[in-house]
């Protein structure tokens, strides 16, 4: 590897510095894109908003498989990298494209068939189920270029190169400003296609940045193919990827699980309240942008250290980027308690949805640095092939513990939506807790096991 790559020698500010900034520039823009869905949507009607947020738990299932695929891909590629095989790596990075192209075929046909029933679960139907649906289905048809996004940006993040992502993200961000409206209301010889045309422009867009970062890609060299041999499928291999893609991917479809249950429950207080929520989490994203690139470099950074035995070095990133995360997040919690209801204004004029999505961001402006420690716990974690706590946490954190709560709260006591932000805000807590101290608890044992290995 040369000295871009290689993350196992340099300081370790520096090479954070170098995977954080433009992961989370990117980020940045990726939020904007989604920013730009919702201020286009709004003006559609209050109705076309609460069906863009409730499809999101829905997308999620494309986003998180493929997210996992390329995480788990990622700490197998870096390993290899970090040990001095890059012939392993290549195999990998191959093996990798063609297990995504299986899952893709069956998110296609899962998603055609079963959307309505998951939207009609989630409180859809006549007018708001179409709408709904007039989104999801182009974007399960065409999820191989979603997929193909993550996929090749997994090969390219294992060597410490999120630039190329931060471009596509840039650029799709800029597109989406031009094709939401076009697609939306038509013009220029397109017939307005109302919130369908949402979903066509995300489709373009990922399809062309994902030929991009494929160019980028096979400019690493580990795309090789060795004449052929490492197109045929290793089903060995293909069984390891899934043992660290399909952990990661679960603990992303854990959050989906928390969203489905969560509108599921917010739904019940009308479109107003799923709204609110929507437009809420949008506003959660920018904030907690900055910290994006953080668990990102704390996966790649870790999965080449742990290849190389540097185990020192593990710790130190760790450290680094939980004190980075909170000398970013922290003092941008206080504009979202202070100026809630002029932030979730900007989305929309209705009082209802004003209201609820203030009393959310109130209580979220004391919870924010919470996900910072889990989502930084859960990197590292990752990085040293330990996937599966994230598993288990992910189901109590955004399954068991909202649904128990929440139906304690809603069903039993008969409270309003501000007891479903309180609970939430007690379990993220409670989980950035337990994964702090299981992160410790694993990088302290494999230190031990080094400092006594003969």
């Amino acid at each position: 590897m040369n000295d871009n790559t290689d993350l196992t020698k340099r300081p370790v500010p520096e090479v954070i510095r170098q995977v954080a900034v433009p992961a989370s520039v990117g980020f940045f823009f990726n939020t904007m894109f989604n920013v730009v869905d919702t201020l286009w949507t709004a003006s559609i009607s209050t109705e076309a908003v609460a069906a863009l947020s409730l499809s999101l738990p829905v997308y999620f299932i494309i986003s998180s498989l493929g997210n996992g695929i390329a995480t788990g891909s990622t700490a197998l590629i870096g390993a290899a990298l970090g040990a001095g095989n890059r012939k392993q790596a290549s195999l990998v990075a191959v093996q990798m494209l063609g297990f995504g192209l299986i899952v893709s075929l069956f998110l296609a046909w899962f998603g055609l068939t079963f959307s309505p029933a998951i939207f009609g679960w989630l409180g859809a139907e006549g007018s708001y189920l179409e709408i709904c649906l007039s989104y999801m289905n182009p974007m399960f048809a065409f999820n191989i270029v979603t997929i193909s996004l993550f996929l090749f940006n997994g090969i390219l993040q294992a060597q410490g190169d999120t630039k190329q992502f931060r471009n596509v993200l840039i650029l799709g961000a800029c597109l989406n400003v031009i094709l939401d409206p076009w697609f939306i209301f038509g013009g220029f010889g397109l017939p307005p296609m109302g919130t369908a045309g949402v979903a066509w422009a995300t489709i373009i867009i990922h399809g062309l940045g994902a030929l991009y970062l494929l160019y980028k890609a096979r400019a690493t060299g580990l795309l090789h193919t060795d004449r052929g041999r490492n197109l045929r499928p290793r089903l060995t291999l293909y069984a390891e990827i899934a043992s660290q893609g399909f952990p990661a991917a679960l603990n992303n479809m854990t959050i989906a699980l928390g969203f489905f249950i969560i509108f599921r429950f917010v739904s019940r207080f009308g479109p107003e309240a799923t709204a609110a929520y929507g437009i809420a989490t949008r506003i959660d994203q920018i904030v907690l942008l900055p910290t994006i690139g953080l668990n990102i470099a704390s996966l790649t950074i870790t999965a080449q250290n742990y290849g190389a035995g540097h185990l020192d070095r593990i710790r130190a990133t760790y450290r680094a980027n939980l004190k980075y995360g909170a000398m970013l997040l922290l003092p941008l919690s206080v504009p979202i308690l202070v100026f809630a209801k002029p932030l979730v204004s900007l989305f929309t004029s209705d009082p209802a949805v004003i209201n609820i999505g203030a009393e959310y961001l109130r209580i979220d402006a004391f919870t924010l640095y919470g996900y910072v420690i889990i989502f930084i716990s859960t990197s590292v974690l990752q990085g040293m092939k330990r996937p599966i706590f994230a598993i288990w946490m992910g189901l109590a954190r955004q399954v068991i513990a909202p649904w128990a709560l929440f139906s304690l709260f809603i069903h039993i006591m008969g409270y309003g939506t501000q007891s479903l932000w309180l609970s939430i805000a007690v379990i993220v807590w409670l989980a950035a807790g337990i994964s702090f101290w299981y992160a410790h608890r694993v990088l302290g044992r494999a230190e031990e096991r080094t400092a006594t290995a003969p």
